[in-house]
């Protein structure tokens, strides 16, 4: 029988390489937007970069494994800092306007980002992008839900982003949860997602996520009906249609998240968290990995959130 821990370095390690290569070749895309094209392209390049959603995701996971949980202060620190050491991520303009007041006018992390958008809070992808950590740092805990939403209130108060947040924390938590072995039952996945997510905008484009699939629609149709914009309800339900479409393929998964226009980057981050913690980083072709910057350092990260998971189920048995 494979060893447990071994089980999870791998999920996790296919996890978090994946949603970075997703980041990255999903950046790359906006200038190659043809799959062969950006086959080629990929094959010429010495380096591939990640953006801030990758850079979040870093943070997130840094702080999780610092304070053993969701800390806001802590976790808007770290991301504070890694946006000083490399502004040029491609930061939109939420987090650096957060860290602005957080800066100048000495509020909390949480207050800023509540302040932004008249008062209403951001509900835009940035959340869910980099929740991918804590969905392998808790799994299926009961409070998966209320960790993710405070992870997201660190810069996202608006109530969808949070929500979208959870809901791609739970898909990251069940697909490493599931065996790629076995046929992935995706209407029980989708049901389990939609039981979760709290705000009707978001359960009605899950639900219009297993219609499509039903009828077999093609990623360009899906991706007209979903969106694939920076709005959460947009690109979230779309990067997970693209999971479902795709489950047995990492390779198939990015394309069809990243081809189709809208929120490249993000949509190849998510989608990638998604399949590379069903398949495993195996499923990952070994000569991206090999191009992706800091790879050492994620898996570093990845080995270490699979030690914490299997230090608690083993307290628990």
């Amino acid at each position: 029988m494979e060893r447990e821990g071994g089980r999870l370095e791998d999920k996790f390690l296919g996890c978090l390489l994946g949603s970075a290569l997703g980041d990255a070749i999903g950046e790359m895309a906006f200038r190659v937007p043809e799959e062969e094209r950006l086959r080629d392209f990929l094959q010429e390049q010495i380096l591939l970069r990640y953006t801030d959603d990758t850079a979040m995701a870093i943070g997130l996971a840094e702080s999780l494994l610092a304070k053993a949980g969701v800390d806001q202060e802590h976790l808007g620190r770290t991301f504070h800092r890694h946006y000083l050491a490399e502004p040029w991520r491609g930061y939109a303009s939420g987090p650096p306007s957060v860290f602005y007041l957080v800066e100048n006018y000495g509020m909390s992390y949480a207050e800023a980002a509540r302040s932004l958008f008249g008062g209403q809070g951001s509900l835009g992808n940035g959340a869910a992008m980099r929740v991918a950590p804590l969905g392998l740092f808790l799994g299926m805990a009961p409070n998966l839900y209320d960790q993710a939403a405070q992870s997201a209130a660190v810069t996202h108060a608006h109530p969808l982003a949070q929500d979208g947040a959870a809901v791609q924390a739970l898909a990251v938590a069940l697909a490493v949860d599931l065996s790629p072995a076995a046929p992935l039952n995706r209407e029980s996945f989708l049901e389990r997602l939609l039981s979760f997510s709290r705000t009707a905008d978001l359960q009605k484009k899950l639900q219009l996520v297993g219609a499509l699939l039903a009828e077999g629609v093609s990623d360009e149709r899906a991706a007209e009906a979903l969106g694939r914009s920076v709005k959460m309800q947009e690109s979230l339900p779309f990067a997970l249609f693209s999971f479902l479409a795709h489950p047995n393929s990492y390779v198939d998964c990015l394309f069809a998240a990243i081809l189709q226009g809208g929120d490249r980057d993000t949509l190849g981050a998510m989608a990638g968290a998604v399949s590379g913690a069903y398949l495993g980083v195996s499923a990952i072709p070994v000569a991206w990995q090999e191009k992706l910057e800091n790879r050492e350092l994620l898996a570093g990260l990845a080995q270490a959130l699979a030690a914490s998971r299997a230090a608690v189920k083993g307290g628990l048995s």
